[in-house]
């Protein structure tokens, strides 16, 4: 899909804040409200905007212990559907977050949640290297997050180290 300059704007808006007023668009890219409004639902309808989100520090919330894991995967494609049918049976799996094909030594990058690292170890054991096309993973787990798509994590103060000069 092609998109006009205004709804490039518009875009680009709502990927850094998806909680911007539509108004306040309407201001920005100096359109009407019934425009950007029409605009909006055009960019929802035709799944350039695919969904809304909050990006969530779970660092910060004691009760929520979550594992998430980076897994390269080796896969072999499969004559004339490639890499996007192991893709799709993988990323129906209820554990995987994110899928990507990637270029270099793996075919595919997998985010995967889980609520311990036996859990996930699990997931990759049973149920990712069983799979016909999967040739070999390596299983990457995430110890800290200090930034993710383009937000920096803060560390909690308790975290910070006071230095004091002489």
């Amino acid at each position: 899909m092609r998109l006009n300059e205004k709804e490039l704007e518009i875009v680009e808006i709502l990927e850094k804040d998806a909680r911007t007023a539509t108004g306040d668009i309407a201001k920005m890219v100096g359109l009407s409200l019934e425009e950007t409004e029409q605009s909006i639902k055009k960019l929802e309808e035709n799944k350039v905007i695919v969904r809304y989100i909050s990006i969530v520090d779970w660092t910060k919330v004691e009760e929520h212990p979550g594992v998430r894991a980076m897994i390269d995967v080796k896969v072999t494609p499969k004559r004339g559907v490639g890499f996007d049918e192991i893709a799709e049976r993988i990323y129906r799996f209820d554990e995987v977050n994110s899928v990507y094909l990637m270029s270099g030594t793996y075919d595919l990058s997998i985010i995967v949640e889980g609520k311990s690292m036996n859990e996930v170890a699990n997931f990759v054991s049973q149920k990712l290297s069983t799979l016909d096309s999967v040739i070999s993973t390596t299983t990457h787990f995430i110890l800290k997050k200090y930034k993710h798509d383009g937000i920096i994590f803060e560390p909690d103060n308790k975290d910070k180290r006071i230095v004091v000069s002489p």
